[in-house]
């Protein structure tokens, strides 16, 4: 077999993923180069690459969905291989195909494969044929509402819709109970969120197995023939049929079932004749019964679980295998030690549905001693086109309880201050009886795919106590004094005074009243004292004196006696505060005048993200009923419904399909329309 080394890797792809890449390839003495659209100018991966080109505009569709540029920055740059990264077109045939016949080296399996794999249904449908467990579900060509229906009626429910190419839960349904309407409406949307993310409206159907856990196989092969795996990860924890939290090795999974899944993921993987890396991904039942539901392709976001318990560089193994190597190890010679844990640091609001965020970061900092893969340049931005991952933290520990410990404190020593983020969510989730308690795989054990949407409704959005509001107030009494008076900030020749120090935490209006007094050189005093909920709370809070606060974004603090680490990031009126664990914003209201409303937008639906607006399904002078669809907005790879809130007439419809809409853009005029 011929050895063909890599000299300079072109690397399809953006963030986090094209850092990891970079940085392994530079361990390898590959140069490489980085492609990006005009948003991610200041990007880290561009940063960190030899060289970088820009290939196209914002959207994903114009820059790193677009083959073709692609293909050019390579010819312009020289480059002799690709690296896809994951998302995008990892998993486009056409892709692999097109650099392979550019004389290139595609670091993934070859075209067929993905033909053969990459496709839900195609991937079924090998599986079924040579004896690796599947699911009850329809797979075929027929895709008319009719013959889905039929179908979805003779599987039964519970039902799981599923787009047939892709992943990351876009294009994804379940189905409960089989009412004609509800199941034509979520068969449509799950058909243009497929053909939105994917440019494939292919849908499957496959029956819904309650209680089960997904369970993963990560496999390996190369040009000579063999194929091994590297043990499993549990992707359990999932919203919207989104991966939250990913652990290896899977707990409670017998030896038996976890070699009789690897054992069948390598079967799968011979009948296709892979090469490089791929993950098979099962349903596993309680009696610990396995069903194939997909493969994928390419390296998955989660490898570093992997990575951490094998000891392993799967992206080295990656560009080995493209060179023509043989694997690296053989599958008697692979080894699982501890336990590891990653979680998915997201730019979303939990506690709204997920709502996706963009915009600049303030300030970011990582725990030191978890493992963060990132795309953070010092000066950050999410934007609005793409997926809403920030990172990933990775700890690794001898046991399961002992990973459990780290990822928590992993978790609150990583602070991103500037917009809101999924940190506190994961907290709660990690802590989680469910979550906890997982290390058996039979009725008694509370994990399983469902169970975070379960759990969910008993988790009201966590509120800042009069602590943390204590600490807000007297912070920002401190940044707004040193900016103005610098040193003679808390001087008063009549003593300390009382400030009334009005704050805005999300909608709710605080009243608070802060006395500050410089007790020496090296502390800052305030007393304060919080109306919250009709109920007075006077706290104490010392700050370490900094030279000049408004430059640092950490400072030690004692609350009542109590010594605590602090970070912030202030802009205008607005502190952004990681204290006593919570982060959360607040607005100052001190001198400012009452907020008006703006009169022409009391009768619309504003939108609450930056996204693109797919569809459209109302004309003005139309009436519609309370929750009927009036458009959707594709906001970070998902699709978002907006929907009537009651019955009313169409005034005026403010956006087209195609176009792209910011938070507050008007969309819909009517009668009365609180906004969404």
């Amino acid at each position: 077999m011929k050895r063909t080394p890599i000299r300079k890797l072109l690397i399809a792809n953006r963030g986090e993923v094209a850092c990891r890449i970079i940085r392994t390839a530079r361990t390898m003495g590959i140069n490489t180069v980085a492609v990006y659209s005009e948003a991610d100018a200041q990007a880290l991966h561009v940063q960190l690459a030899d060289e970088a080109l820009c290939i196209g505009a914002s959207a994903a569709s114009a820059s790193y969905l677009n083959a073709s540029a692609v293909l050019a920055a390579c010819a312009r740059s020289g480059a002799d291989a690709v690296h896809p990264g994951y998302g995008f077109l990892s998993e486009s045939a056409v892709f692999a195909q097109s650099v392979q016949d550019a004389g290139l080296i595609f670091v993934g399996p070859d075209p067929h494969s993905i033909q053969a794999l990459g496709n839900k249904s195609a991937g079924k449908q090998l599986a079924n044929s040579i004896g690796v467990p599947c699911l009850p579900g329809y797979s075929g060509a027929d895709q008319s509402i009719t013959r889905l229906m039929s179908e979805a009626q003779m599987i039964g429910a519970p039902l799981m819709i599923k787009a047939a190419s892709g992943g990351g839960g876009r294009g994804m349904r379940r189905i409960d109970q089989l009412d004609p309407i509800t199941l034509q409406q979520a068969l449509k949307s799950a058909a243009g969120e497929a053909q939105a993310s994917f440019g494939d409206s292919t849908l499957l159907l496959e029956r819904l197995v309650e209680h089960a856990r997904h369970v993963e196989i990560q496999i390996f092969g190369d040009r000579y023939g063999d194929v091994i795996y590297l043990g499993e990860r549990d992707c359990s924890t999932q919203r919207r049929h989104q991966k939250v939290i990913e652990e290896a090795p899977a707990p409670g999974l017998s030896d038996d079932t976890r070699r009789a899944m690897g054992e069948a993921a390598v079967q799968l993987a011979h009948a296709v004749r892979y090469v490089g890396a791929g993950t098979i991904e099962f349903l596993v039942a309680q009696d610990q019964s396995f069903y194939f539901l997909e493969m994928n392709t390419r390296l998955q976001v989660e490898h570093p679980v992997t990575e951490s318990v094998t000891g392993l560089d799967l992206v080295r193994w990656q560009l080995l295998v493209a060179q023509g190597e043989p694997l690296p190890l053989t599958q008697n010679e692979i080894r699982s030690v501890g336990h590891a844990i990653e979680v998915r640091l997201c730019a979303e609001d939990a506690y709204a549905e997920f709502m996706p965020q963009a915009g600049l970061i303030g300030y970011w900092s990582a725990d030191a001693l978890a493992r963060f893969d990132h795309g953070l340049s010092a000066k950050a931005e999410v934007p609005a086109h793409y997926d809403s991952m920030i990172g990933k933290l990775i700890v690794h520990g001898h046991t399961r309880s002992e990973a459990l410990n780290k990822i928590e404190s992993a978790l609150l020593n990583t602070t991103v201050l500037g917009l809101v983020t999924n940190r506190d969510f994961l907290v709660q989730c990690v802590r989680d009886p469910a979550f906890q308690n997982a290390e058996s795989f039979d009725a008694s054990s509370p994990l399983s795919t469902g169970w975070l949407s379960a759990a969910m409704p008993d988790w009201p959005r966590p509120e800042p106590s009069s602590a943390w509001l204590a600490m807000a107030a007297a912070l920002q009494l401190i940044l707004k004094r040193e900016a103005r008076f610098g040193a003679l900030s808390f001087f008063n020749s009549t003593g300390a005074q009382w400030n009334t120090w009005p704050l805005q935490c999300r909608d709710q209006r605080i009243d608070a009243k802060v006395k500050a007094l410089h007790q020496s050189s090296s502390e800052i005093s305030v007393d304060v004292s919080i109306n919250l909920k009709g109920a007075v709370h006077n706290h104490h809070v010392v700050f370490e004196r900094a030279s000049s606060a408004t430059e640092h974004h950490t400072l030690q603090a004692k609350l009542d006696g109590l010594s605590t680490p602090i970070t912030f990031w202030s802009e205008g009126s607005i502190l952004w505060l990681d204290a006593l664990g919570m982060i959360n914003q607040v607005r100052s209201l001190r001198g400012e005048p009452p907020e008006r409303r703006d009169a022409s937008q009391q009768h619309a639906i504003t939108s609450s993200m930056h996204g693109l607006v797919t569809r459209v399904l109302v004309a003005a002078g139309q009436s519609v009923k309370a929750g009927e669809l009036l458009l959707c907005i594709e906001a970070m790879k998902m699709e978002h419904r907006i929907e009537a809130p009651r019955d009313t007439t169409i005034a005026e419809v403010l956006v087209t399909a195609g176009q792209q809409v910011a938070p507050q853009h008007a969309l819909v005029n009517f009668s009365v329309a609180p906004q969404i």
